[in-house]
């Protein structure tokens, strides 16, 4: 009786232990597949500057491609040092006032003096920044319900307009 006894033993041991390697193999394959995927994850997401496709030669936007805004939203383009550009909404170049120029009496402003601006779009050549609001008496007085798009074309100063690119984007009108 006591071979039977002591055969026996050693087999409840070996059970033990493949159910408890299964659990082990089990939880470890669980952690591994969890890791993979966490790392696929942060290598295939986009975002900031990435998620808004656009290019490089523009900083920000606003409004930004499928935004919704008001029917008297500005449109603004930030673009990186050394760029100058002309704004299109609905297929319409819209008059560019560059704000170097812009003065009553025809010399430049001093830092803080009060200026009107003009019913054009607007080119601030100090931070390369192009805007446009919509108002009274300008090309486009305020936005219609529905979708618009804009257009920019851009290029590098030295380059001059004939090397322009275009950058198109839309955005809705509530």
């Amino acid at each position: 009786m006591t071979i039977n006894s002591l055969d026996s033993a050693p087999a409840k041991v070996k059970k033990q232990r493949q159910a408890f390697n299964l659990q082990r193999l089990l939880t470890s394959i669980g952690v591994a597949v969890g890791l993979v995927m966490i790392i696929f994850g942060f290598r295939v997401s986009q975002t900031g500057r990435d998620e808004s496709g656009l290019p490089d030669a523009i900083e920000r936007m606003s409004p930004a491609n499928g935004d919704r805004v008001l029917r008297q939203s500005q449109i603004i383009v930030d673009f990186v040092e050394g760029y100058e550009s002309v704004l299109f909404i609905d297929g319409i170049e819209l008059p560019t006032t560059r704000l170097d120029e812009l003065t009553s009496s025809g010399q430049m402003a001093t830092p803080g003096a009060q200026v009107e601006l003009p019913a054009t779009a607007v080119f601030d050549p100090g931070n390369f920044i192009i805007s446009f609001q919509p108002q009274v008496g300008g090309v486009i007085e305020a936005f219609t319900q529905g979708e618009h798009e804009g257009k920019v074309r851009y290029w590098r100063v030295e380059d001059g307009r004939e090397k322009s690119r275009v950058y198109i984007w839309k955005f809705d009108t509530d």
